[in-house]
């Protein structure tokens, strides 16, 4: 597929500088791109290469101001990065959309309902009455189990698994090797040390716009639903536990784990591999540092912590700055320590 710069400026509201009928037919790194390819430039790290550049169209900031003459055509916005981001959703919705019918061999099973321009890829398994929207795109061997419902737009990739009587929304997009709605880790102690398996009869909750990376587990509900809320994007390998409730537009990188029943609210930043206790609750706006362990509520809005346990980020930098210190401090002790002891014996001595 080609493109014109001005067709590309019109999708992203854009301003063409140079010539707006150069055409493009895939993407690349500012680096490494050549003729035919479309670029971008947002970290000023890197704007000596688009002097050198040798893709046909860069897309650039509005406030970039250039220091010397340029051979790509340039596409103006005010932020290069979300353009090109969306340039790139565009092109992948165009893919996905030629992706039509069903491959077999494939199972659905009797009382299913269908959308339209619906994809089922070659040994898909979907469960009785489960419900698929409009357009939804299920890649091969992926489950799905009795009573799902995927609304509209959304992608399931390679290998996912979707569990009974959960509810995934609209344009929601689930990596490779998911799994969602498995069972809660609930077992209650025994007197004789035993543990006892207690039935998770809830679901999982996903709302629209939610992206679910590769290999991440969303555990259901005991009782109720496991909700993550829209816009919520999770990374690869990541738990989330029953009856754990992720707010909207929330980040969690990959590796991190969220224990069961905490609530995390709307636009918090969860770095990788951090851990998160059960029954707390995570204020909107939280930072939470990779590799910290969170071990109670967050209660203060926009609040940024880090260690483990996590506590206060400033204070937190301060403490690694005196620990780092502390071998030198215990030397300069140890002579104030003498030093007293030389004038306290002076002292007797007068």
């Amino acid at each position: 597929m080609q493109f014109s710069a001005a067709q590309i400026a019109v999708l992203i509201n854009g301003k063409v500088e140079g010539d707006p009928q150069r055409s493009v037919g895939s993407f690349g790194k500012i680096e490494e791109a050549g003729a035919g390819q479309l670029s971008f430039l947002a970290n000023p790290k890197y704007e000596d290469y688009l002097y050198s550049t040798s893709a046909s169209v860069v897309i650039i900031n509005d406030n970039l101001e250039l220091k010397e003459k340029v051979n790509p055509t340039l596409i103006r916005v005010p932020d290069a990065y979300s353009a090109f981001a969306t340039l790139l959703s565009k092109y992948q919705e165009l893919k996905t959309q030629q992706l039509v019918g069903k491959q077999e061999p494939s199972y659905v099973a009797p009382g299913v309902t269908l959308g339209e321009g619906v994809f089922i890829g070659a040994f898909v398994y979907i469960g009785e009455n489960a419900v698929i929207g409009n357009h939804v795109k299920i890649f091969p061997n992926t489950f799905i189990g009795n009573h799902v419902t995927i609304a509209d737009g959304s992608i399931l990739h390679a290998g996912v698994k979707i569990y009974h009587d959960c509810k995934i929304g609209k344009q929601v997009t689930i990596h490779a090797g998911a799994v969602v709605g498995g069972d809660g880790f609930g077992f209650a102690p025994q007197a004789d040390g035993s543990f006892k398996k207690v039935p998770q009869i809830g679901n999982v909750v996903i709302e629209d716009g939610v992206e679910v990376g590769a290999n991440a587990t969303i555990d259901r509900a005991t009782i109720g639903s496991t909700i993550i809320r829209s816009g919520a994007k999770l990374d690869n390998l990541i738990q989330v536990a029953h009856n754990v409730e992720v707010g909207h537009n929330t980040v969690i990188a990959a590796q991190a784990g969220v224990s069961g029943s905490t609530k995390i609210g709307n636009n918090v930043m969860i770095g990788g591999q951090a851990g998160i206790v059960g029954h707390i609750s995570i204020a909107d706006g939280s930072k939470i540092n990779a590799q910290s362990g969170v071990s109670k509520s967050i209660k203060q809005p926009n609040m940024a912590v880090t260690g483990s346990p996590a506590f206060d980020y400033t204070s937190a930098l301060r403490s690694q700055a005196v620990s780092r210190n502390l071998p030198e401090m215990e030397k300069r002790l140890k002579e104030l320590e003498l030093l007293v002891k030389q004038l306290l014996a002076e002292r007797v001595n007068l």
